[in-house]
């Protein structure tokens, strides 16, 4: 027989709607292609190899531009976007929780439906990904401008691409250590149990709407 507390621990709570599934995975396609096409730009031996080092460039360009659409759409659009908008307020928002989660010694559950290191983390990635499209716009227009702000935009761009080598590294092992949020982010649901250890603020919120009978696909 099924108790109460079997029924909890197989219970779901929506995290990520279908609108923010697909931002995030067009998003991160257009990412790997763009880091793809960087690293043989990149690397000198990979360039020599492969070869076709212009289409490889345009590539890198065209998509580099395409990784804000997504998102922009996803904004934009008024109904089904309000839980990505929502998010994203979310993540710009820090609370002295968060900051605390930041200090391991001081370290407590986050209130919120993020934690420190996941706002840090995608303020990170929103940072970097401005300076890269700011100075690779500069070293593809770079005629009004002088040769120190072309070789300056370079040294940045180049470390920037590490920069961003190492976060995608390190957010893809989180990722990894973390299945259930790894899940939600291809199903759009978190097992109840984990919401309420992890996100217990959140949980009961989510719990509270869910039996209040909204809509999944609104959550």
């Amino acid at each position: 027989m099924m108790t109460a507390d079997d029924h909890g621990r197989d219970e779901v709570l929506v995290r990520f709607d279908v609108i923010t599934r697909i931002v995030h995975w067009a998003t991160t396609a257009l990412g790997i292609v763009v880091l793809l096409t960087g690293t043989i730009l990149y690397v000198d031996e990979l360039s020599t190899k492969i070869g076709r080092r212009a289409l490889i460039e345009n590539v890198h360009v065209v998509c580099s531009w395409l990784l804000v659409v997504p998102l922009l759409v996803g904004v934009l659009l008024s109904g089904p976007g309000r839980r990505l908008r929502a998010d994203l307020v979310d993540l710009g928002r820090w609370t002295k929780a968060d900051r605390r989660w930041l200090r391991r010694s001081t370290r407590m559950t986050p209130t919120g439906k993020f934690n420190g290191g996941q706002k840090l983390a995608a303020a990170l990635f929103a940072g970097l990904f401005a300076m890269q499209l700011l100075t690779g716009s500069l070293m593809l227009w770079n005629k009004p401008f002088s040769d120190s702000w072309r070789t300056g935009a370079t040294f940045v761009h180049d470390w920037g691409y590490l920069a961003l080598v190492v976060l995608v590294a390190g957010h893809v092992i989180k990722a990894i250590h973390e299945p259930e949020l790894l899940r939600s982010m291809i199903g759009g649901t978190v097992p109840r149990w984990y919401a309420e250890q992890e996100r217990p603020h959140w949980a009961a919120s989510q719990l509270a709407d869910q039996r209040a009978g909204s809509s999944p696909a609104d959550q």
